[in-house]
């Protein structure tokens, strides 16, 4: 490839790796191998006759495609043998992301965790049709099936998902209330305090990944849950500190003890309760979160 080749090349790919990278997180929950499909997807687009390519932007999402569906069907070996349950790895996000509704909707915990119940080649096409609207015969062309079989997969897939997705959207402001609410009660220790604003039904997820402490299955119920988090905080070897962050485009906080960071905390909200609680310790999840400058993800 000539010096002015691999200039636009570089050119292309610069200006939609945030985009690539999205496709390529969603896809796999993981930001560490996000990246590793970045570069892969870089190494490939390099190679390619800049000339035959009539859409770099769809070109390059096929190749990040392609590149994810492999590395998530090995990732599917990986977290059978995970100690624990597993959840997606947080990223820090700029503010903007959380204005874009179905942006940060498509990013959070909550939904990543439903896309963990589709097969691969589903996820890869829901998250490509309803995340970025990328037509059916761009997506057909990504994971090598007919347009016709995309549709029906799609169709499959949005009614898989939309059956166990938040109910209702709910607004950045009232999950930050809801936070709010959680850390003081959480720096308090008061019982009572967590019980008022965690829902009777509420689902709490630790991912240790068997190097940190945490529940080996989700604590359901609020008094479990509130029991299970001031037992924890009460046996913290070191100094609690709790504050405000945002991750996958939602209010969220980071925990920390003796200033060293211990884990991250996501939440979903219904109802201006906590309905969904999702805290990551596992240190390999946790080196974004401290090294990292916010994301815009497109």
């Amino acid at each position: 490839m000539s010096d002015h080749a691999t200039d636009q090349a570089t050119e292309a790919f610069v200006a939609h790796r945030n985009l690539l990278f999205t496709v390529a997180y969603e896809m796999l929950g993981s930001a560490a191998d996000a990246e590793d499909v970045l570069q892969e997807t870089w190494l490939r687009w390099v190679e390619v006759g800049l000339e035959q390519v009539r859409d770099r932007r769809a070109y390059l999402v096929r190749i990040t495609t392609r590149q994810s569906l492999n590395r998530l069907r090995t990732m599917t070996r990986r977290k059978e043998a995970y100690v624990g349950p597993w959840l997606p790895e947080p990223v820090l996000t700029a503010p903007d992301v959380a204005e874009d509704v179905e942006l940060a909707e498509s990013v959070s915990m909550a939904l990543m965790l439903v896309l963990e119940t589709l097969s691969p080649t589903e996820r890869a096409v829901f998250v490509l049709r309803e995340a970025f609207d990328v037509g059916y015969d761009e997506i057909a062309a990504a994971v090598d099936k007919s347009p016709a079989a995309v549709r029906q997969i799609a169709h499959r897939a949005r009614r898989h998902v939309d059956a166990r997705r938040p109910r209702t959207a709910v607004s950045p402001s009232e999950t930050r209330a809801a936070l709010e609410s959680f850390r003081r009660a959480l720096e308090t220790g008061d019982l009572q305090s967590l019980l008022d604003v965690l829902a009777p039904e509420v689902v709490l997820m630790s991912d240790g990944g068997g190097v940190k402490q945490a529940a080996r299955r989700p604590v359901i119920g609020a008094d479990k849950v509130a029991r299970f988090i001031v037992g924890g905080s009460g046996k913290a070897e070191g100094a609690l500190t709790v504050g405000p962050t945002v991750v996958n485009g939602n209010p969220a906080l980071v925990l920390r003890l003796d200033g060293e960071i211990d884990g991250v905390l996501a939440i979903r909200v219904e109802d201006a309760r906590i309905v969904g609680l999702y805290y990551v310790r596992n240190p390999e999840k946790l080196t974004r979160v401290e090294s990292e400058t916010p994301l815009t993800l497109r």
